[in-house]
């Protein structure tokens, strides 16, 4: 599996050429909810912008969905640029937006290819960018006595206790890194 990336939280960047302003926006996208909210509310920060492109990777049950979008400009000009730059720096559950408003020269194919390219190039060197951590689900019994340092040693490998159901012994559900299952395991068959 090759590394995939995220980022955190909103960063944004802007570029101007020949009148026209772009402004590049990337967020965290992990669902359709979080996709329409993250692009509503760019389109009422920007309701007088002459485009709203964008596009998005997010990572579901069924694999890598993404789309680009090229909000009326000539097909292939906005959305794939900016997609891209998404598939090239292996970002996933992020949402890539470039906002226009237009200067009153026109770009051509070409250049608007390049404008939309740059902007999306500019905010993504912008985003704190970090690895894309999937987690698994697990669900043990263990002791009382091993529960109380389950925690301790549950830290280091980056899992936590979701939840916890105490009967005659523990039942734990536990989420930890794809990465680290293994070792989880191993850890919980030790109990």
């Amino acid at each position: 599996m090759s590394r995939v990336f995220t980022v955190r939280e909103p960063a944004e960047a802007e570029y101007e050429i020949k009148r026209s302003r772009f402004i590049a926006v990337i967020g965290p996208t992990a669902d359709s909810t979080e996709l329409e909210a993250f692009l509503t509310g760019l389109a009422r920060r920007h309701p007088q912008a002459t485009h709203l492109t964008y596009a998005w990777r997010i990572e579901t049950p069924q694999g890598l969905r993404e789309r680009a979008f090229d909000a009326g400009e000539p097909s292939g000009t906005a959305g794939r640029p900016i997609l891209a730059h998404l598939q090239g720096r292996h970002l996933v559950n992020v949402c890539l937006a470039v906002i226009r408003y237009f200067g009153g020269i026109k770009l051509g194919a070409g250049g608007l290819a390049r404008a939309y390219g740059h902007a999306a190039k500019l905010v993504v060197e912008q985003a704190r960018i970090v690895p894309h951590v999937i987690y698994q689900p697990v669900t043990a019994e263990i002791d009382y006595s091993r529960f109380q340092h389950l925690d301790r040693q549950l830290a280091p490998l980056g899992a936590r206790i979701l939840d916890a159901d105490y009967g005659a012994r523990v039942k734990v559900t536990l989420e930890v890194p794809e990465d680290n299952l293994g070792e989880l395991e191993r850890l919980l068959a030790s109990h």
